[in-house]
């Protein structure tokens, strides 16, 4: 139809155009639209555009893209995790074979007495009775070697008054005879008494006299061991132990070995809670004032 049969038609003039509009994205496209503009100036507007569809679509493909990377790094996170877990479980194995191959010899050097059970508490707890019985014979065996050294070099017996005094001759130097007793047992004692001399060790300071005992005391976490030599003191023991109970220090194992006018002690302790002593040093000075009490009371008795 021409315009002229429209305009004889009655209707309004209108002018009719087509416009290209061309989108850029992901994909280049183009849409179409047609405008219809009428006598009062309103626009219709027809038509079909292809440029949003395409950028949905593009948008889709690139959201699939980023959920693919994000399933990768997840699958591989669980791959580390797992390779760790089993890399654990067999470091933990490898731990506890060892372990029962440990406790398997450890039970086969003990005698049969010392196990109750056959667990793990029952053979290392029998294994440390066991340790504690070797070392008392260990110094018993000391003390015996030295007692037949005396004999053998003619000297008498030794005593607390002829401790560290006199000459040395040489057939006693020979023998080992004037070495400090039960030396080996006293390694960086905190008191110096038969040790102090040949070893140098500082006297306590608390003290004006010189220390009335060897006093060496180790400490891991809340067990301590203790070793006392010192001269023979009339109910020295008991004293000795009730001090450490009054102290708070729980007496595990005990053990003494004589030596003519001496005597060594032996003990593991555990230290209880609300116990003031907290260093090896403290344990120590405690000790020590314990034992000038104990000589304090032996010199009143016999006055």
């Amino acid at each position: 139809m021409t315009l002229e049969a429209l305009a004889s038609a009655g209707l309004p003039p209108f002018f009719f155009y087509d416009t290209i509009t061309a989108t850029t994205s992901h994909h280049s496209g183009r849409a179409s639209s047609s405008r219809f503009h009428n006598a009062g100036g309103d626009d219709v507007v027809g038509g079909y555009s292809g440029g949003t569809d395409e950028r949905r679509q593009s948008a889709e493909v690139a959201g699939q893209g980023r959920r693919k990377r994000r399933r990768q790094r997840t699958h591989k996170n669980k791959e580390d995790a797992e390779n760790q877990r089993m890399t654990h479980i067999a470091v933990e194995r490898n731990r506890r074979r060892q372990m029962n191959e440990h406790l398997a010899v450890l039970r086969s050097l003990m005698p049969d007495s010392y196990i109750q059970r056959g667990d793990q508490a029952s053979i290392v707890g029998g294994a440390i009775d066991f340790v504690k019985e070797l070392e008392q014979l260990l110094q018993s065996l000391e003390a015996q070697k030295r007692t037949l050294q005396q004999r053998e070099a003619g000297k008498p017996e030794s005593s607390p008054a002829t401790a560290d005094g006199g000459s040395r001759s040489s057939s006693s130097h020979s023998h080992g005879v004037d070495s400090p007793p039960f030396a080996q047992f006293f390694t960086f004692p905190q008191y110096g008494w038969r040790h102090a001399a040949a070893h140098n060790y500082p006297q306590p300071e608390d003290q004006l006299l010189p220390a009335l005992a060897d006093i060496e005391v180790t400490l891991i976490e809340t067990h301590a061991n203790v070793r006392i030599l010192s001269p023979k003191r009339p109910h020295q023991l008991v004293k000795i132990v009730c001090g450490l109970q009054d102290l708070k220090l729980s007496i595990l194992h005990l053990g003494l070995t004589t030596l003519d006018a001496m005597v060594l002690y032996s003990l593991s302790v555990k230290v209880e809670e609300g116990c003031h002593l907290a260093t090896v040093d403290d344990i120590a000075a405690a000790i020590h004032r314990m034992l000038c009490l104990i000589q304090a009371e032996a010199t009143a008795a016999a006055q």
